[in-house]
């Protein structure tokens, strides 16, 4: 098949942008290097749109959320991989959390089931030279492609080091000894809570503290961390309370057995819609695999824990955005070029896939030859673009999560307890206006990009 736009990376941006182009009436070839003799350090799979650190999409709170306000955002814009994660989210409290084995099937069924879209399994090592074009090739983009990338931009990938957690079977788990709760009984019992009092705690940080971790190798010595994703252990180095303040905090949790909030507590969440696997929230290391084991079964009720996966860290790489974007996601160097998803220095599953569903559209009006604005610095859709292509300083540019502290301040004295509320409602009528401005696409019908506006996708909201 032919094609109007090229996809490079399968990942959840990639995805995202060749389900926009393709409804658009777009042909996409969309390549991918797992399952064609290629895999990274981190999958396991060679499914579209794998999930590897976590199975979380965070806070689903609209209301009080950035990132709930994104999800939200993303439904109104008709996204894949909002649509899969609603059909295979698993219990998690406030948050979003799907069966990551489902949700990626799910998203690999729809994906290849598209007349519009040719999946494509082969790595490519270097930029095209002429038409539209989307890189979506994340973090672990191969050696090749970014060499290329480097040579273009005439400027070193920034890189960080990003963890994974582990992963725990649940009829390994001693339940005599955990329960179940989420924080401020937010959302059902979605938790295994294990509690730890003083002793247990304290013991647990030195062990951290003392455990062997995985050797550097010499080029990797000056990767910094990504704060957002920081190994328990390098936490624990920072102070013997940090993770008590941390993904260790107690608050909000009443152990049923003392009625009192434990000293410190060590969470898991679903991690499959069957309930067999637990992912330990905030748990990411670059402990040695013996020693996790041996670290970790001194939990309370993990002392037999069988574990499905340990953590791990990789190395991630993205580039100086602020500096090498224009406002459309075009590499000013090649502006036949866009890049999306976390290759461009955003940071979260969702914010990636919002990268390329915003990439996707702005391809999809280039070549139908119509103007399309960026969506507005008040909603969080144009917060996350505006401070990837200019808002954020290039010199001292980090992966970022979307958060209010993106979008324009509130005008005017306003009380703490109103503000979040207020931003959740500047955007909805930002976005409302957004859809409706003059410059928008038009109907699926007339070839243009359909959004899925009701009150369902965009609830709490007026009608879109």
């Amino acid at each position: 098949m032919s094609h109007d736009v090229h996809i490079i990376g399968g990942g959840l941006a990639g995805s995202e942008a060749a389900w926009q182009l393709a409804k658009a009436g777009l042909r996409v070839r969309l390549s991918e290097m797992r399952g064609g003799g290629d895999m990274t350090p981190a999958h396991e799979t060679d499914r579209l749109a794998e999930m590897v650190c976590s199975n979380s999409f965070r806070s689903d709170d609209a209301e009080n959320n950035a990132v709930g306000l994104l999800h939200q955002e993303m439904r109104a814009l008709g996204s894949l991989i909002m649509s899969a994660a609603d059909q295979h989210r698993v219990p998690a409290g406030s948050a979003l959390a799907v069966d990551r084995e489902a949700f990626a099937t799910e998203v690999c069924a729809r994906i290849s089931a598209h007349p519009n879209i040719e999946v494509v399994r082969e790595r490519v090592d270097s930029l095209p030279v002429s038409g539209l074009t989307i890189v979506a090739t994340g973090p672990l983009t191969a050696p090749g492609l970014a060499d290329a990338i480097a040579k273009v931009t005439g400027s070193d990938a920034l890189a960080f080091f990003d963890a994974v957690a582990p992963i725990v079977h649940r009829d390994s788990i001693d339940m005599d000894v955990c329960w179940m709760a989420a924080r401020w009984d937010k959302g059902g019992k979605d938790y295994i809570n294990c509690p730890m009092d003083k002793v247990q705690y304290d013991a647990f940080v030195a062990a951290l503290n003392e455990g062997e971790k995985t050797e550097f190798k010499e080029w990797e010595k000056d990767t910094p961390y990504f704060e957002g994703c920081m190994p328990i252990e390098v936490m624990a180095s920072r102070g013997v309370e940090t993770l008590r303040y941390g993904p260790m905090k107690g608050v909000g949790l009443d152990d049923p057995r003392t009625g009192r909030w434990p000293y410190a507590v060590v969470q898991l969440r679903q991690d499959n819609a069957l309930g067999t696997l637990w992912n330990m929230v905030g748990f990411q290391t670059k402990l040695k695999h013996g020693e996790q084991v041996r670290i970790f079964r001194t939990i309370p009720g993990l002392e037999n824990a069988e574990f499905a996966r340990l953590g791990g860290i990789h190395r991630n790489s993205f580039i100086r955005s602020p500096e090498l974007l224009d406002g459309e996601l075009r590499l000013k160097a090649m502006p036949y070029v866009r890049f999306a998803g976390q290759i461009t220095g955003c940071e979260g599953y969702v914010e990636s896939a919002a990268i390329g569903l915003l990439a996707a559209r702005f391809a999809a009006a280039e070549a139908q030859g119509r103007a399309l604005s960026a969506p507005p610095s008040e909603t969080a859709l144009g917060a996350l673009l505006g401070h990837i292509t200019g808002g954020a300083d290039a010199e001292t540019y980090q992966p970022m999560n979307v958060n209010f502290g993106l979008m324009p301040p509130i005008e005017g004295r306003t009380k703490k307890a109103d503000r979040k509320r207020m931003y959740t409602d500047r955007a909805r009528a930002a976005l409302k206006d957004w859809l409706g401005s003059p410059d928008r696409h038009a109907g699926a019908d007339e070839g243009g990009i359909a959004v899925e506006a009701s009150g369902a996708a965009f609830s709490g909201s007026p009608t879109l």
